[in-house]
């Protein structure tokens, strides 16, 4: 398929999705980064300030379809912009805000911004780049995100060392005015044809309190307790809701989330793939910070550097990644990916109290080769198997699969970390652990190997669905 589009314009195009992925992922690990500095500086509880973060991720996932539908019905380079423009103003208030409680308000617009952003930038590429490109385009762009959340801790803690908190949030300002600019001058319209259908207000209000709902009950079910009467009722009402939310899709007419996609044996397992992925990577991301600093007693700044290993592999195998499956097709470098995963997860779970640095970034870096190759030619595959009528949806759908991977991770991992650390970690048994330290390395270790063994599964998916080229 020929995009008409020049090879200056082509490039631009991705220029222009480039940064605004990089922009967004920068903000995501530099607020991350300096979560405690501002709670210093509001004085506020640790409960409060975590907020920052968790209302960020609850309206991002919640609008991804949403704006996904939009896309497809009012033109993706529009509400792409539009995006940018609502992410700035955010990123302003944001870094404005006088108390803990605007500041969140602040990080929900932004977070509705950035959902307008993560929906349409992978359509946007799918239809600017042919069909033998898609897989390079869509490893570059998660190169970009890779290379924010890489460089966004140790930049979040310089910048707020040398001025203040609150500049890095102003720092997405002239980013920002760049990339509007860039995509103004090299994203094509869109054909005006999509835009008879009709917006399914109750599917997208549906959807909205329904996975929120979800999220938050996986979100803080550690915190809160997963037997709590508040976890109970969240995650109770998060399936009558999204049961309802299937139902009015059913009957609907011009629905939200085309459902007859899933009917599609390459698109539900390359969805559900990209799930298994990122609970994978999530829980390691999740759980090495354990490791490192409270078990094996390196300070932070150590503990960053060596967390590296896994971003730096990842971005710069992803474009490898993507460009071989645009000439052998998707199926097998992202099977051998997830398999990689898999097995770096479990040598996460083999690492002890007197395992060397260079052991600890080799299986990091293991669980980097595998997520940068397996990334790139299973978006790649999920968005070919998308009629182009509905790339906005498809690439909402696998935006909202990576934040379902990432709060399910975390989840999961949190929830077996936990469990056997208040157990002391009973019968089990890590070779090499010292006396002191013996439970947080058990519970690390079965936290590990269950990740480990749920990628497995990745594998599975992968190999069942059909081989895709196209």
């Amino acid at each position: 398929m020929d995009t008409g589009l020049g090879e200056t314009q082509k490039w631009g195009v991705l220029i222009a999705i480039g940064i605004g992925t990089f922009m967004t992922a920068l903000d995501t690990s530099v607020v991350n980064t300096v979560l405690p500095i501002i709670g210093q500086n509001f004085n506020a509880t640790i409960a409060n300030v975590e907020w920052v973060v968790t209302i960020y991720l609850l309206v991002l996932s919640g609008l991804l379809l949403s704006f996904g539908r939009l896309g497809d019905m009012r033109g993706h380079k529009a509400i792409y912009i539009t995006g940018f423009g609502i992410f700035m103003f955010g990123s302003l208030f944001s870094g404005a805000a006088p108390n803990v409680g605007l500041l969140i308000a602040f990080r929900g617009l932004q977070a509705l911004g950035a959902a307008m952003l993560a929906a349409n930038s992978p359509a946007i590429l799918t239809k600017s780049f042919p069909v033998q490109q898609r897989g390079q385009a869509l490893g570059l762009q998660a190169t970009m995100t890779y290379l924010g959340l890489t460089v966004g801790p140790s930049v979040g803690g310089w910048l707020a060392t040398l001025f203040s908190w609150r500049i890095v949030f102003y720092i997405n300002l002239p980013v920002g005015l760049a990339a509007i600019w860039l995509s103004l001058k090299f994203i094509p319209n869109d054909p005006s044809h999509y835009q008879a259908e009709q917006f399914d207000y109750p599917g997208a209000i549906t959807f909205l309190l329904g996975l929120g709902a979800l999220l938050l009950g996986l979100n803080q079910g550690v915190e809160w307790g997963w037997t709590s009467i508040p976890i109970l009722a969240l995650l109770v009402s998060a399936i009558i809701l999204l049961v309802l939310f299937v139902y009015i899709e059913v009957q609907s007419k011009q629905p939200m989330l085309d459902l007859s996609l899933f009917k599609q044996l390459p698109f539900s397992m390359t969805a559900a793939s990209a799930v298994i992925n990122y609970i994978g990577v999530y829980s390691s991301i999740f759980l090495m910070p354990y490791y490192l600093i409270q078990g094996r007693g390196f300070s932070s700044a150590q503990a960053g550097l060596i967390l590296t290993a896994q971003p730096v592999i990842m971005a710069v195998i992803a474009p490898i990644s993507g460009t071989l499956s645009d000439r052998i097709g998707t199926r097998l470098p992202a099977v051998f990916g997830m398999a990689v995963l898999s097995g770096g997860l479990y040598a996460l779970s083999r690492l002890t109290a007197q395992s060397s640095i260079e052991s600890i970034m080799i299986a990091l870096a293991i669980v980097g080769l595998g997520t940068g190759a397996f990334i790139s030619p299973n978006n790649s595959a999920l968005m070919g198997s998308a009629p182009k009528s509905r790339q906005g949806i498809a690439a909402g759908i696998l935006a909202t699969c990576r934040n379902f991977g990432m709060v399910l991770g975390v989840g999961i991992a949190g929830a077996i970390f936990t469990t056997v650390l208040s157990h002391g970690g009973t019968g089990i048994s890590i070779p090499g652990s010292s006396t002191q330290n013996e439970v947080i390395f058990s519970a690390l270790g079965m936290s590990f190997l269950a990740s480990s063994l749920i990628t497995l599964l990745g594998v599975i998916t992968g190999m069942v669905r059909v081989t895709q080229k196209s």
